[in-house]
């Protein structure tokens, strides 16, 4: 499904996908909150002859469209529809004008079918199970309801207003008259019941926008950076810890590990609230126990958090599920890198436990065999249990060495050993804070060996860069990939080494002239329309981006920047996919992946940073 093609709405935990219309139904579109469909079908039918002229969602909470009954060379009748989401209600109102010169009879309905599925049922991804909803009717109001396999009841509710409203079998109907230019108005308020969805407080777009006016951040991207900002506070959870982004939008409304602490990482300094809310709810979810099926280890940061009855019900192991190897460093160079930015320490003692549980996990199972790399397991532990690669590149054949064969075993990816220096450092300079000296210089320690046992292992002469990671047994996967860059970001590349990591970069091979490609072209695995070897991802591009200005490379960081920033501006709606191809520019267009994020937590978040890096 493309869905620059439908209308996505978001909201806290409740989210809407509909047709280019603004119709659901059919498919996988509904209307869903804490990953459970409660809409299955929600259409209008405002008349025969209506057509839809022009459709706009100015925000992921709202959604505006203008129909019109075209008749000669005039409009006839015209219908303004109005639809805000909030957290757990959908307001929809549409404004009848009678534009022509006779009176007009209208019937408008409104069909509507709930479901309750799971959203990995709404997908196809299970079967979903045999059975029909209840179904209360007044005059002007239905309610479907379930009970859910574990006992849970759910429900939606759905009121309408207006001439002649009424409830009918397959919906609601009205009953309109109008006069020449006469209007009338029909609404329709949705209601979701949803036990697991508690309300919280959240942060109106008055008062986000705020946050980002005076800085250079403003005008630098024009439209797509306005739409950035907007987009970052529609992707926002609201929880009892904090804001959280979700990773994105439509079937990444969760918040996941590695996803949000990127995010959040990206916007500091402009938001340290975030950051703050992500890393109390990830350390509140952190591991306590040995798990093999959720892949569960004590300290370990989890990967995503799921809601649905198969969730609930042990079906899919997202309670949460912990298959990542990265989001572990992430979360304690976070930590970091908010109490630089804010100068103070309070999160850094409350979260104490966290993050020494962290600690304690990178360099006791995170690091099974004992070299000083944080490894996973390639083979997931059962079918459906979790991904074969639990990196950011975390397609199934993402990992390969030169003649293309995939690797094996405990593999150590090179980026996530330059988040473990930059934790090991973040922690030393929490003893500092804290006033103990003997532990500081124990992690600082550790980051310096670190740094000189990953340059010995992964340094690649013949190709004046990085391994791409190290195999079970310890093979060095010789190709050009963008994790050299991101190595950068990290500060583990020694000063005299990041010349040559930079020439390699911008080779014609990695650069495409949109960002840096995930794999290099002429590589075995090279495909431009791939999701990992040889696609380019925004953000991943950003953090490379980042890593050449910590080194100096300010004109290529610049330059960098720029490039997003273009490829964004060239999108009808100024909102960057999650990856496009690897096609150089000026060869072919911009070619988003066909099923991209549209708007992704981080992708937004980039261009926020990107433009800090522009002169």
């Amino acid at each position: 499904m493309d869905f620059r093609d439908n209308v996505v709405m978001k909201e806290n935990y409740s989210f809407l996908v509909a047709d280019a219309d603004g119709a659901v139904g059919g498919g996988e579109k509904g209307l869903y909150n804490r990953d459970t469909r409660f809409l299955s079908r929600y259409c209008w039918d405002l008349g025969q002859g209506l057509q839809t002229l022009q459709a706009h969602a100015a925000r992921l909470d709202r959604f505006e469209a203008h129909l019109g009954r075209i008749e000669g060379h005039a409009q006839t009748l015209a219908a303004h529809r109005e639809v805000a989401l909030e957290a757990r209600t959908m307001r929809d109102r549409v404004t009848l004008h009678n534009t022509g010169p006779d009176a007009v009879e209208l019937r408008p309905r409104l069909e509507l079918e709930a479901d309750f599925l799971d959203l990995f049922e709404a997908r196809g991804w299970f079967a979903p199970p045999d059975r029909r909803p209840e179904r209360e009717e007044s005059a002007t109001r239905v309610h479907f309801g379930h009970r859910a396999r574990d006992g849970m009841a759910q429900g939606i509710g759905v009121r309408v207003a207006g001439p002649g409203a009424t409830i009918t079998e397959y919906g609601a109907a009205w009953r309109v008259r109008l006069a020449p230019g006469e209007r009338a108005v029909l609404e329709a308020l949705t209601t979701i019941e949803n036990p697991v969805d508690a309300p919280r407080a959240g942060i109106d777009y008055q008062t986000w926008r705020a946050s980002f006016a005076g800085t250079e951040v403003v005008g630098c991207g024009g439209a797509a950076i306005a739409r950035a900002v907007d987009d970052l506070r529609g992707l926002l959870l609201f929880t009892e810890d904090g804001p959280v982004p979700a990773a994105g939008i439509p079937w990444y409304v969760a918040a996941f590990g590695r996803d949000a602490l990127l995010t959040a990482h990206l916007l500091l300094p402009s938001r340290p609230d975030v950051a703050e809310g992500t890393l109390r709810y990830l350390a509140r979810l952190q591991g306590t126990t040995t798990n093999a099926a959720r892949l569960e280890q004590p300290g370990k940061i989890p990967h995503e958090i799921r809601f649905g009855e198969l969730a609930r019900i042990g079906a899919v192991p997202h309670t949460p599920f912990y298959g990542t190897v990265d989001a572990t460093p992430l979360f304690v160079w976070l930590l970091g890198a908010l109490a630089e930015t804010t100068g103070s320490d309070v999160v850094v003692r409350a979260l104490r436990p966290a993050w020494e549980a962290a600690l304690a996990w990178m360099t006791g199972p995170g690091d099974a065999d004992g070299d000083g790399f944080l490894e996973f397991d390639s083979t997931p532990t059962r079918p459906g249990s979790g991904l074969a690669v639990q990196s950011w590149k975390d397609a199934g054949d993402s990992m390969t060495h030169a003649d293309g064969s995939l690797a094996a075993g405990a593999i150590a990816v090179s980026e996530v050993q330059g988040y473990a220096y930059a934790a090991y450092r973040a922690a030393a300079g929490f003893y500092r804070s804290l006033g103990e000296p003997g532990p500081a210089a124990s992690w600082e320690a550790r980051a310096r060996e670190l740094r000189a046992r990953f340059h010995e292992a992964f340094w690649l002469e013949e190709l004046g860069s990085y391994a791409l990671a190290l195999d079970g047994e310890k093979r060095p996967l010789k190709v050009h990939a963008s994790d050299a860059g991101q190595l950068l970001w990290t500060g583990i590349v020694p000063p005299e080494t990041a010349p040559a990591v930079v020439r390699a970069l911008f080779d014609a091979r990695l650069w495409s002239g949109w960002g840096f490609r995930t794999l290099a072209t002429g590589e075995r695995r090279y495909n431009p329309v791939s999701y990992h070897n040889g696609s380019v991802w925004p953000h991943d591009t950003a953090l490379i981006a980042r890593g050449l200005a910590r080194y100096g490379f300010t004109e290529r960081a610049g330059e960098v920047a720029r490039a997003v920033l273009d490829l964004a501006e060239l999108e009808p709606d100024r909102r960057l996919p999650e990856l496009v191809a690897g096609y150089a520019r000026g060869a072919a267009p911009a070619v988003p992946y066909p099923v991209a994020c549209r708007p992704q937590a981080w992708d937004a978040a980039a261009l926020l940073a990107l433009a800090r890096l522009l002169p």
